[in-house]
């Protein structure tokens, strides 16, 4: 991507990584500074992280399309792996779950990736959850058939189809002013293709994301006092989300020029919602993780759990800031 707004955002994010890493490291060298030794390493394992959803979101968009739509298939098929395997399977499920990772979870991001919309977006809701109801019934095993298709079904509607709308970002029709303009001129719909902005607001929205997500848990530390849901999360708090909200709807202000067709004040509004359904996310995803009695779904992302730690907030963002930016989208054109 040789687009200079592109490279600006990219640039920047790994530069201001860069510093934040550099300040970790202080603080964790000179533990002296009164601050909470647990609190620093959580930071700096946060940090790693970011540096290495960043990195590798930054190779696929350079890439290109496809090689983005593909690292989200495979990110949503490990994510599925790891919802799968946290709770026992039975025999009777495992012909379902052989079709849902070889068939189904393939053929949505091919969808996908061809910017078939209309058929994408019933595909795993419709087919996929009529499908895993008849397999697991054909195989003749009853015993706790709802509980155990429920399973199969929550796991491919948050780690694949939810997750696969931050992929189709990149073929959402996006109107820049000259775009818009030109399409006014011809009385034609702007086109789908991707652009740089396409990649730009996929940025974003990771970005947005994960800068929520450590705001949350930063502004907890500091002033949090009342604790959401104690028995599911010990760090989430309402003064968290609150801060996490406003200092995300500050960023996305901040970086509106980034996320065509955003105006400040749009782009403000839905980094507030981004924040909120990220928090959504990670409370729903801790819910199931203190049902099983485990700390992460994973160890694949060293010092920080696994993949599913890392993207149940966006996997309830992802869906959410794609509608939206189609509505920004439509207005913007009319």
């Amino acid at each position: 991507m040789n687009d200079p707004r592109t490279l600006a955002l990219i640039v920047g994010v790994l530069a201001l990584l860069a510093i934040v890493t550099a300040v970790g490291q202080f603080l964790r060298r000179h533990p002296d500074r009164g601050l909470d030794p647990a609190a620093i390493r959580s930071f700096n394992s946060r940090i790693r992280g970011w540096w290495i959803m960043c990195t590798v979101l930054a190779a696929a968009f350079w890439l290109g399309t496809t090689a983005t739509v593909v690292l989200f298939g495979l990110v949503s098929f490990w994510a599925l792996r790891e919802f799968i395997t946290l709770t026992p399977t039975r025999l009777g499920d495992h012909r379902a779950l052989f079709w849902v990772f070889f068939a189904f979870t393939p053929a949505h991001y091919v969808l996908v990736g061809y910017d078939r919309y209309d058929v994408f977006s019933v595909f795993l809701p419709l087919y996929g959850t009529l499908f895993v109801l008849a397999r697991v019934a054909i195989a003749g095993d009853s015993k706790r058939f709802l509980e155990r298709t429920a399973k199969i079904q929550a796991g491919l509607m948050v780690c694949v189809y939810c997750l696969s709308f931050a992929a189709a970002l990149l073929q959402l029709p996006v109107p820049t002013a000259a775009a818009t303009e030109a399409a006014a001129a011809a009385a034609e719909p702007v086109t789908s293709a991707t652009t740089p902005a396409n990649f730009r607001l996929l940025f974003f929205l990771i970005l947005l994301v994960q800068f929520a997500d450590c705001m949350q848990y930063v502004w907890s530390r500091m002033i949090g006092r009342r604790l959401v849901a104690a028995s599911v999360s010990s760090n989430r708090t309402w003064e968290g989300l609150l801060g996490s909200a406003v200092s995300t709807s500050l960023l996305a202000s901040a970086l509106w020029w980034a996320a065509p067709p955003y105006q400040p004040w749009q782009a403000a509004l839905a980094g507030f919602v981004i924040s909120l359904m990220g928090f959504a996310g990670g409370m729903t995803m801790s819910a199931i993780k203190r049902d099983r009695g485990v700390t992460d779904y994973g160890t694949l992302v060293t010092g920080h759990g696994g993949v599913l730690d890392r993207i149940d907030s966006t996997c309830f963002a992802a869906p959410v800031f794609y509608h939206i930016t189609l509505l920004v989208a439509d207005v913007a054109v009319r």
